[in-house]
């Protein structure tokens, strides 16, 4: 008996030793989570916060196969503002419940014959749940969006990558959600019958909503609050586990920056909300996906709700963000230089 009771205490200890390791090894991320000091670019964070709310508020408003007119007027803006930078837009059809929209696509060009590692993909959604203005989910990440077209205006990929696309996609809430009618599962689709290696695939998705406060932040599991900030003020890096290298290349690039607090995490996609966003088609295809958030309704009270309005958007520390991931991108997937951006 006392051997049959070693047996199992020993089995135990090691199924906790999986368990830990299992855990590190989803959470184990580069660099460090909290900049000290944090980099602070007055000017240019100040350009930042005006053009983000003006891009924030132009889309305001329920914007879905429920309203078309309201979605055509946001993909109307967007394809403006990316005109005006200078960008020839490239239209996508996506299949709807209230007829067809689009995805709305610009690129940077990568040097010919060097497209090795395959195309970036950076996207936002432009759509609304139903019932919400949806200024944070998903206007933030579409005036962040943007604001990296401005700032990349004129410029290549890097050696060794085909492009990188930026792509405001359609279709990403229900009833789409999850279907062949979601706008970035269209997108990966084509991707895949062209045999399109992709390097990586960025979703910003609901990016504006940060707090100090100490339970401001929550999690899927109670475990996680043992490793992760109970402040819901920084930047999400996540996706399931088969995405790991992803994540953590982006968070270990974002982190010298140094400009806005980060955690990573690539958990099963079982998990709730490892896989709410436009990463999830390009993961379903096969492709590196990671989806860039402030984490949404694990911190964010108004998600989904009327009360998302573009007054509850933190608009410093979006732009901190916005700056943080311009710099992250640039390093990783573009050639050295500035570009023409407009202001």
């Amino acid at each position: 008996m006392g051997k049959a009771i070693r047996w199992c205490v020993a089995l135990a200890g090691m199924s906790l030793a999986l368990v830990a390791a299992g855990g590190a090894w989803m959470i184990a991320m580069p660099g460090v989570a909290v900049p000290a000091p944090a980099r602070v670019d007055a000017a240019d964070e100040a350009r930042l916060q005006a053009q983000l709310l003006r891009h924030v508020s132009a889309i305001a408003g329920e914007r879905n196969w429920r309203r078309p007119e309201a979605l055509e007027a946001a993909a109307m803006y967007i394809e403006g503002q990316l005109k005006a930078m200078g960008y020839r837009i490239i239209r996508q059809e996506v299949p709807s419940k209230s007829g067809p929209v689009r995805n709305i696509e610009v690129r940077l060009e990568g040097a010919p014959g060097q497209a090795g590692k395959g195309v970036v993909v950076i996207g936002a959604h432009y759509d609304s749940a139903q019932n919400t203005p949806a200024a944070n989910d998903n206007g933030s990440g579409v005036a962040v969006l943007l604001e990296l077209a401005r700032d990349f205006s004129g410029r290549r990929a890097a050696p060794g990558f085909g492009g990188v696309n930026l792509v405001f996609f359609v279709n990403e809430e229900p009833p789409h959600f999850k279907t062949s009618m979601m706008g970035s599962w269209v997108y990966a689709a084509e991707l895949e019958a062209r045999k399109q290696q992709v390097a990586a695939m960025y979703s910003l998705e609901t990016m504006g909503a940060y707090y100090d406060a100490a339970g401001s932040q929550h999690y899927p599991l109670p475990g996680f609050a043992l490793v992760y900030p109970d402040q819901g003020n920084f930047l999400g890096f996540i996706s399931d586990s088969g995405a790991r290298a992803a994540v953590r290349e982006a968070v270990g690039a974002f982190r010298t920056t140094a400009r806005l607090p980060s955690e990573g995490v690539a958990a099963p996609a079982l998990l709730q909300g490892i896989d709410w966003s436009d990463h999830w088609s390009f993961r379903q295809h096969g492709f590196p996906g990671v989806m860039v958030t402030d984490t949404a309704l694990f911190r964010y009270p108004h998600y989904h709700m009327p009360e998302d309005t573009p007054d509850r958007i933190d608009y410093r520390r979006l732009a901190k963000a916005t700056l943080g991931l311009r710099d992250m991108f640039s390093s990783l997937y573009l050639e050295a230089g500035q570009g023409k951006a407009k202001p």
